[in-house]
């Protein structure tokens, strides 16, 4: 009985997949992508057939995406798609595996480094470039105690509310 049970679910699972792989298929077969997206995908069209229903579907989806950008966004889209090409497969590696560590890390710290990252992006050009050098300069014993020292205090201090208690006089 269990067997049969076991292979009943088996085969309903795979059914469900197959139906969902199959509309997935025929959502982005390629005469059911609208005209921009067939204009900014045209140097797939020949190969279509043959990618995967999953990078199709993302292929399409980031098509319509571009397609609603402003050309200042597109420019500073394809810039950063240069210098991702221009990285090494190595430093391609490492990054890709720092975004997985951060994409584990629990909601509230990833919204802390973001919030640090702001702050650090909305300083003046020349203070970034003071901070990075005397980061750079820090033994590794160093970067580690002003990090520790930084997640400490991101700990305790308490979110800033933007009002003030009065002093009492």
């Amino acid at each position: 009985m269990k067997a049969k049970t076991l292979s009943l679910l088996v085969v309903t699972m795979i059914l469900s997949l197959g139906g969902r792989v199959l509309a997935q298929e025929q959502s982005t077969a390629w005469q059911n992508l609208t005209e921009a997206q067939q204009e900014i995908l045209q140097p797939y069209a020949d190969d279509w057939a043959t990618i995967s229903p999953t990078r199709r579907s993302r292929l399409a989806a980031g098509a319509s995406r571009w397609s609603e950008m402003q050309p200042d966004d597109r420019r500073a889209a394809q810039s950063r798609f240069q210098t991702w090409r221009n990285l090494s497969d190595e430093q391609r590696d490492r990054i890709r595996n720092r975004y997985q560590e951060f994409q584990k890390l629990p909601a509230n710290e990833r919204t802390r480094i973001r919030r640090n990252f702001d702050r650090f992006s909305a300083l003046p050009a020349e203070r970034r470039q003071q901070l990075r050098d005397r980061y750079r300069r820090m033994s590794p014993e160093q970067r580690q105690r002003t990090r520790d020292r930084l997640r400490d205090r991101a700990r305790t201090t308490r979110p800033h509310t933007g009002t003030r208690k009065s002093p009492r006089l």
